[in-house]
């Protein structure tokens, strides 16, 4: 088991270091579809974390989990470029 979790270290880590990246992006995007889309990635990566977490405790409960929070998200980026595009026309 313990060797397992090594295995899941390293991509673990990437994971949150490309976090920490976006979130700089997200505080000092200089548009705001710069934040949309660091935002956007955000999500994607913390439903990755989630699969590989799914993975590295082979939990299936957290790769629904991760699908159901996939989904939101999607439709939350939808909603966002949507108020943009609104806000654009103006």
């Amino acid at each position: 088991m313990n060797q397992l979790l090594n295995i899941f270290l390293v991509p673990g880590v990437l994971l949150i270091t490309f976090m920490l990246i976006c979130l700089f992006r997200l505080m000092a995007g200089p548009t705001v579809p710069d934040r949309v889309v660091a935002l956007d990635t955000i999500n994607t990566l913390v439903v990755a974390g989630m699969i590989l977490l799914g993975a590295a405790f082979e939990e299936v409960i957290y790769i629904d989990v991760a699908i159901v929070y996939a989904l939101l998200s999607y439709i939350a980026t939808l909603y966002i470029a949507k108020y943009i595009e609104r806000r654009a026309k103006k």
